[in-house]
Parts: C-alpha cells; sequence; structure tokens
C-alpha cells in the first residue's frame, strides 16, 4: 500500500492563499456541494446567507462557529452556512476589512483612517498580547492590557460596527440569488430521477412481457 506523503506547513499555507486546482475550481465545489444538500431551497439559502454574513464578521477564527450559530437562529442550514464562510478568503479579506473599519470608524462619528497593514499588525499584535497575557497567570509576568484597549478601540470596535451594513447586504443578496437558483436546480434534479425511474419501469414491464397474470 503507498502512504500519502504529509503536507508541510508551508504547502498548508501556500494552499490557503491560492487553493489547489485554483480558486475557480474551489468556487465550483463549494457550488456543487450547496446545490446537493438535502433541505428546501430556503433554507439552504438562509444558511448561505448567515455564512456570507458571519464571513465579514471580524471573529477570525471563529466564523464557522459564527456562521453555525446565526443559521441556527435564522433556521438555516447550518453545513450550508460552513460553506458560505468560503466568500471570506485571502482575496475577499484585504476588502472586507479595510472597508468595515473604516466604514465603522464613520459611523462612529470618527475623523479616522486605518489602512490593510495597519488593521493585520494590529491583529496580530494583539493575538500575541492575549495569549501573553494568559499564559503571565501562571508566571510573574504582569499582565498589560493597555494594548489590548487601543487595538479593542481602534481596530475591533469600529470593525465590528462597520461589517454590519456590507455584511448584511452581502447576505441578503446571497439569499435572493441563491434562493431560486437552488430551488430550480432542485426541480430539474428531482424531474431526472422521476424520469430515470420510469424509464427503469418500462423497461421492467417490458422485459417481463407485460404484468404478472396470477397478480
Amino acid at each position: 500500500m503507498f502512504k500519502r506523503n504529509p503536507r508541510s506547513y508551508l504547502r498548508i499555507v501556500a494552499e490557503f492563499f491560492y487553493p489547489r486546482g485554483g480558486w475557480y475550481r474551489a468556487a465550483q465545489y463549494v457550488a456543487h456541494r450547496l446545490r446537493r444538500l438535502p433541505d428546501p431551497a430556503h433554507r439552504i439559502s438562509r444558511g448561505i446567507a448567515a455564512g456570507v454574513f458571519a464571513s465579514f464578521t471580524p471573529f477570525y477564527g471563529l466564523h464557522f462557529l459564527t456562521a453555525a450559530i446565526l443559521s441556527w437562529l435564522m433556521r438555516g442550514n447550518v453545513l450550508a452556512s460552513l460553506l458560505a464562510t468560503f466568500v471570506g478568503n485571502p482575496l475577499t479579506f484585504p476588502l472586507i476589512a479595510e472597508l468595515s473599519v473604516n466604514l465603522g470608524h464613520a459611523m462612529l462619528g470618527q475623523d479616522v483612517t486605518v489602512h490593510l497593514p495597519e488593521i493585520v499588525a494590529s491583529f496580530a499584535s494583539a493575538t500575541n498580547d492575549i495569549w501573553s497575557n494568559l499564559k503571565s497567570i501562571f508566571t510573574d509576568k504582569v499582565a498589560d492590557w493597555s494594548k489590548i484597549n487601543r487595538f479593542y478601540d481602534r481596530v475591533f470596535l469600529p470593525y465590528l460596527v462597520g461589517c454590519l451594513i456590507p455584511g448584511i447586504i452581502a447576505g441578503i443578496a446571497a439569499y435572493v440569488l441563491a434562493n431560486p437558483l437552488i430551488h430550480a436546480y432542485q426541480r430539474r434534479r428531482i424531474n431526472k430521477l422521476k424520469t430515470r425511474y420510469q424509464k427503469r419501469m418500462a423497461e421492467r414491464f417490458s422485459e417481463g412481457g407485460g404484468p404478472d397474470k396470477n397478480e
């Protein structure tokens, strides 16, 4: 038997930014899985809307959980919500992040402009500080939350506020587009299955020479 060679960390990172087969093939796979989910179109579409909205939130690392909770509250398909978080990817995150943060500052009445490099650096620094402060519980090091407070005021809160408008718009648009498409696909698939079943029964009837006379 042949064993699979484990992927290196470098390859994992590379495939995060550019999936094997490209983004178009990855998008096709997600769309295919969404269409074939065993649930009514409106429930799948609600799940898609929840997943799309979750991708606009600043809860990096928790988008799956956020999407699942929102989908459950909306009575949507949870698996569809998880698949729909594909909308948030390395190609879209830069646009989403900078748009949301600066829109949030404007909604909060703050004349502040924050660009992508600062947003990325702030998230990285905040993650490191949180981890360092949690470790300080078990050491003699004193926890320092001052940088976290600055991150919250300058990046996280504006991001959380600013993501609401584009996230809701994108979620509604996803629902409006997905619902009729999935409904049409499901009807077409049901008709194909019916046609295949009728053809099989007709062939079985013709091979048997008609119905059993003893019946």
